[in-house]
């Protein structure tokens, strides 16, 4: 990963206030910037391509713009993780894992196709954010054998949570504070 991809995405990542005493991230910019979307396959590939994953799963929704890219990048699959409740577009048997407590503080259940991850497939977790490790340990829940970390743009989890999901970043929080 270059420097040059980091100084990128801190440019473009903006806080925002909605009027309601906090601050809300936007990340817009940052699918707005070819720079950053050139780099961000290959800067989250980085991250974990000595562990050689066969397949990166994504939940959704930021994760399907930024899973593939990192797929594409380690010349591997991309399997979605559906939240429930969304409009599935399949009828295939899902496997499901419930994510206790979100960034939001929400309960919800992310689910992945039954057939598309096989017993020897290692399985690398991309998002964007990690604030809690919510979802990632959910996903993680759902391939105990083949799990090999997950990569995200910003990591602001503690470090006993970033260790425990081998969880690697770009970002951390530091990088990116309110000013």
């Amino acid at each position: 990963m270059t420097t040059d991809l980091r100084d990128h995405l801190r440019a473009e990542f903006r806080w925002t206030d909605p009027g309601e005493g906090y601050l809300v991230s936007d990340r817009s910019g940052w699918w707005r910037s070819p720079a950053i979307l050139a780099g961000l396959g290959d800067g989250l590939a980085d991250l974990f391509r000595a562990e050689r994953p066969t397949v990166v799963v994504s939940p959704e929704v930021t994760g399907f713009l930024i899973g593939p890219l990192v797929a594409r990048a380690l010349g591997v699959g991309f399997v979605e993780a559906y939240r429930a409740g969304a409009r599935l577009p399949i009828a295939e048997p899902m496997i499901w894992a419930e994510v206790p407590a979100d960034h939001r503080g929400q309960k919800q259940q992310l689910g992945v196709r039954r057939e598309l991850i096989t017993p020897e497939d290692r399985v690398l977790v991309v998002d964007d954010w990690a604030a809690t490790g919510a979802q990632a340990r959910a996903l993680r829940s759902l391939f105990p054998r083949g799990y090999v970390g997950t990569a995200v743009i910003v990591n602001e989890c503690p470090p006993a949570v970033t260790g425990e999901l081998t969880l690697r970043g770009l970002l951390t929080a530091a990088d990116i504070e309110p000013v």
